[in-house]
């Protein structure tokens, strides 16, 4: 591919530049598509946004197969995949989300993770081998063109899933929406779980109209900006995003070959197995948190420690490039064994803390009106620092020291500093329904002040949107119901 696009020619700082170039440009992409997924989702529907999405990560995988050495169709074919990919990124989350139970809400959404982990670690055993099994062109056009698989994947996937119930529930679908809702929790629509959870989903989102009034971009941004619960949310959501990206878990991603030789792993191909084996430890310690710690630890203490584990992994590399720095066609000594043990253990801590959490916190966190707002700035923000990385990365780890040391001392800095942002600002919000996060960033006081003046007539709209969703006897269901409340409801079905 070097030769084929007149890379092969170039010196290694505007090498470096021009690999930066191609690869940061996807997050371009990304950073619009997040934007754009937003209005669409809030729109058209959850559903109906995900398989658009597709379509584009589908074009732009074919533009960049048939480039046949045109740079600027790479160019343009791998930010059309940008867009597709920002967009899923901002809807799969918010999807999650809204259709899990609460109980399970931060394993199911940290799946998201799960699978963005394993596509990383199929893509690196993908090139591993394509540069072992094949020669030519066919060498790079195969890991091309397998970037549409999972965008036709996704597209045809998304016939056989439902709608969220509460997007149903904001467009004023209340039947529908129960139907939905009964559905995804495998429970009769007249079951008390169901009515409990509905009136919830049907008070929550008439207050919120209550507050603001209209649905309106500018009501939206003027909701979200000017009530301090709020505001407060949309703030953690970005500063997560940024320090996920500032923890330089992708500049491992994107360059590991590069960082790998860096530390005297001089075979390319030792250096795509390396790789692998780095896509592997990812998904496992994923998996693992998933199974063993996202709804039982918690999310607060997840990002703690990791900040910690992940700050000291990333010292000892730089240290020890600094201190010992690799010799080109030497032997890697035993503490060099120890760095490549490190960036092993950073993934594994990562997938530990601020590789999931996250993106479970930005889409749990928000309130119901903002939620698709709140997450498209969130992930907006996290390809915008993402692009930041991909594009500095090349030239830090040419310029920044010997070996580019001190590219890891700088995010080792980021991630102690994260761990202190962390104790100050976020909130443990492990088991708490979608609904309550009102309560815990203090919103409904200020809903209820609005309230106590109209009062009457809100509970009688939640009433009529109950009935519409089948619900007339909700509240009275919620206590009797059979002697059984929602969480026994919820551990009987839903495990």
């Amino acid at each position: 591919m070097l030769s084929k696009y007149g890379l092969s020619q170039l010196k290694p700082v505007p090498q470096a530049n021009l690999a930066a170039n191609i690869v940061s440009v996807l997050q371009a992409g990304c950073f619009l598509g997040a934007l754009l997924a937003s209005p669409l989702a809030d729109k058209l529907g959850r559903r109906p946004s995900l398989m658009i999405a597709s379509v584009f990560a589908l074009i732009g995988s074919m533009m960049q197969t048939g480039a046949n050495g045109h740079l600027a169709v790479i160019y343009v074919g791998r930010f059309v995949t940008g867009v597709g990919v920002g967009a899923a990124s901002m809807v799969t989350p918010l999807y999650i989300s809204e259709n899990a139970p609460r109980a399970i809400r931060g394993g199911l959404t940290g799946l998201y993770q799960l699978f963005i982990v394993s596509g990383v670690m199929l893509a690196f055993w993908i090139n591993y081998g394509s540069n072992i099994n094949f020669s030519g062109q066919t060498k790079y056009l195969v890991p091309l063109s397998m970037q549409g698989l999972p965008a036709v994947l996704l597209f045809f996937s998304m016939y056989f899933c439902n709608e969220s119930p509460r997007f149903l529930a904001k467009q004023d679908l209340w039947e529908r929406a129960k139907k939905t809702l009964a559905h995804v929790r495998n429970l009769p629509v007249s079951h008390p779980y169901i009515n409990d959870e509905f009136m919830e989903i049907c008070a929550v989102i008439e207050k919120e109209r209550l507050l603001i009034g209209g649905a309106s971009f500018w009501d939206l941004q003027r909701e979200m900006w000017t009530v301090p619960g709020n505001r407060n949310r949309a703030l953690i959501s970005i500063f997560l995003m940024i320090c996920q990206q500032m923890t330089g878990t992708n500049a491992i991603n994107y360059y590991a070959p590069l960082i790998f030789g860096n530390l005297g792993v001089d075979s390319q191909t030792a250096g795509l197995f390396a790789t692998g084996v780095y896509g592997i430890v990812k998904t496992v310690a994923c998996a693992c948190f998933l199974l063993l710690a996202a709804d039982s630890l918690g999310r607060r203490k997840s990002l703690l420690w990791t900040s910690i584990a992940q700050g000291m992994a990333m010292f000892y590399i730089g240290l020890y490039v600094r201190i010992s720095p690799p010799v080109k066609g030497a032997p890697v000594p035993p503490e060099g064994y120890v760095a490549l043990v490190c960036i092993f253990l950073f993934a594994a801590f990562f997938q530990f803390g601020w590789g999931p959490v996250c993106w479970i916190y930005v889409s749990e966190i928000p309130t119901a009106r903002l939620r698709a707002t709140n997450v498209a700035l969130a992930a907006a923000t996290q390809w915008l620092f993402n692009f930041v990385v991909a594009r500095a990365v090349p030239n830090m780890l040419t310029t920044v020291g010997n070996h580019g040391y001190g590219t890891y001392l700088i995010f080792g800095c980021f991630c102690f500093s994260m761990f202190i942002f962390t104790w100050f600002t976020i909130p443990e919000t492990k088991g708490m329904s979608l609904e309550k996060m009102d309560d815990l960033f203090g919103v409904t006081e200020l809903v209820e002040k609005k309230v106590e003046q109209g009062v009457i007539q809100i509970d009688e709209e939640i009433a009529e949107k109950a009935q519409l969703g089948g619900a007339v006897a909700a509240r009275q269901g919620s206590v009797g119901g059979g002697g059984k409340g929602p969480e026994e409801v919820r551990v009987e079905k839903l495990g």
